[in-house]
Formats: structure tokens, sequence, C-alpha cells
């Protein structure tokens, strides 16, 4: 389709280098500058799904953008400029080999490794006596390696400090900035009627030593919100709290049989049903920013992009 950003193939001037990611097309000019593509591909159970969701790459990218500025008195970003909707240019950083994830909330892979019988999680002790989607009595710092190929696997500040991955006096920073950036989410959200449960954030330091919060930040892929309304009732109740996440994809694959397990096909992706995850999306963005979502003209949002790119760089 000529309205959602399946790929991109640009090449500016100065380039470098170029990474195709999941979601994101990363092109790198000259030494220290980054040009962020959010695509409109979505991902799931680690496959790529075959057909492009309009909208979503502006969705993510706008959320990233604002949540970015919201935080910056905190920690300095990456971020320079949005060329475009779904576009950000900012300084290149060299990246920690961690991602540094954080839980207020006993759910997702927490849970499971709980429900298991594990009370350590990443090196840190959960409670014993809880249930699942409980509200911790403070947020958990649980990392995770950041895995060139295959996945992420958890980790404990004691293994990153003794392997050398990161330096005691940069994780104590990682540390101190991956508390405050999600009390200020947390602060955002509870605006919004929303409980931001957990997410990840990624650091890296730029040219000059400065540790620099890189990537996305508390986008709906990236974090997990639930919603304040009902949500007491729900857990008391043994019920999962309503959420504001894409879990309402890997719902629809689960139910169409598919997993991401060897020998399954993922399900054919109708017009309608495309436009009803778009729909969702914008849902997401107008919740969580609290404003009308802006649909940019997507006649041929390829093109758009490329040639937004193109006049920031020349100017």
């Amino acid at each position: 389709m000529s309205n959602s950003i399946i790929r991109t193939d640009f090449n500016f001037p100065n380039q470098t280098k170029f990474y195709k990611g999941k979601v994101r097309d990363v092109y790198t000019i000259g030494k220290d500058k980054l040009v962020m593509v959010v695509s409109d591909r979505i991902s799931a159970f680690d496959h790529v799904l075959p057909e492009g969701i309009p909208y979503k790459g502006q969705v993510l990218s706008q959320i990233a953008s604002r949540f970015l500025d919201a935080t910056s008195d905190i920690v300095p970003n990456w971020k320079e400029a949005n060329p475009d909707p779904s576009v950000t240019v900012g300084k290149m950083c060299e990246p920690f080999k961690v991602e540094m994830v954080i839980r207020g909330y006993l759910t997702g892979h927490a849970w499971r490794e709980y429900r298991a019988g594990k009370r350590i999680l990443c090196g840190v002790a959960m409670p014993e006596g809880m249930v699942e989607n409980q509200k911790f009595n403070e947020p958990l710092l649980t990392p995770t390696t950041k895995a060139d190929v295959g996945h992420d696997e958890d980790i404990s500040r004691e293994e990153i400090l003794s392997q050398g991955i990161v330096s005691e006096e940069d994780y104590l920073h990682l540390e101190k900035y991956t508390r405050e950036l999600f009390e200020r989410g947390t602060e955002i959200a509870k605006e919004r009627g929303l409980i931001l449960v957990d997410t990840k954030y990624e650091f890296g330091k730029d040219s000059e030593g400065n540790i620099t919060l890189i990537d996305e930040i508390h986008t709906p892929d990236s974090s997990r919100y639930f919603y304040i309304e009902g949500y007491e009732e729900k857990v008391q109740s043994g019920e999962t709290p309503k959420q504001l996440s894409k879990e309402f994809v890997r719902q629809w694959l689960i139910e169409n049989g598919f997993q991401g397990k060897e020998g399954q096909e993922i399900p054919f992706m109708s017009e309608e049903y495309v436009t009803s995850v778009s729909d969702r999306y914008i849902e997401l963005y107008e919740i969580i920013i609290g404003e009308k979502f802006i649909k940019e003209d997507i006649s041929n949002v390829v093109d758009r992009i490329e040639k937004n790119i193109n006049n920031f760089l020349e100017n």
C-alpha cells in the first residue's frame, strides 16, 4: 500500500550506514547524526506481520517525541528535530549493552517467573504472597542484555558490574535516571487515567561522554499501561485489568492460531482488520497524549518522508 510505510530505501547525502529493525529504519549521516524513520510495520511474537498499519509510525514517533521533551530535564536525550511526523533526527550515541527495564507491577514476564516459583528476578527479591498484576511496594529494576542476535536475557546488577558491561559509576546513573523517568511517566499517565505498569529505557553516551536517553520512550510498543478505572476490582477478582498496549494484536493472532511457533502461518489480515488496528493506535495516542490525533497526508507517505528529510538535511 502507498498509504503505509512498509519499507524505506533512501540514499541521503553523506549517508554512511543503514540499519533496518523490526519497526524502525535508521540512517546514519556522516559520523554523528541519525535519522530514524518509524515505519508502519508491526511485529508480534518476534515476527513482522505482512501488512503495514497506516498512521502507526506517526503515532509511535509523536508519542516518543512528546515524552522525550517532557523528560529532558531529567536526562539529556538524543532528539534534535522532527522533520516529519514519522521521523526523528538526533545525535548518534554509543549505546550501553543493557536495557533498563523497570516494573511497577507483577505482570508479564515477572509474573510468569513468579508463578513458576521464582522469587528472585535479575537479582532482585519479589515478596511472597503476591497475585498477578499486583503493585510492588517499590518498582523493580530488572535489566536485560541487549542481544545483537536472538532474545535479550535477564541479567542482575551484580553480573553487569562483574562482567564489566557497564562501569559502576555509569550504572548508578542509569539506575537513577530509570527511576526518575518512570516516576515522571507514572505522573503523566495518572493525569490521563492510566497506570504505567512497566517499561524499558535505552541509554548511550554522546560524543562528549554524556549519558543520553536514546530510542523511544513510553510508547505502547515499549510500555504497558492499565486503566486506573476498574484496576483494583479486576485484581481482587483475579481478572486481567484493561490494558493499553498492542496486546490486542497478540490476542487476535492467538485466536487465529499463530504464536510464532514453527509451522504456524501468520493469518490473513483483511483491509477491514488493518483499518481497525490503525484506529486502535490512534485511540492509544489520544488517550496517552490527551489530544486529538491529526492525520498527516498518507496518499504517498514514503515520498513525503523522503522529501521532508532531504529538505531538513539540506538546510
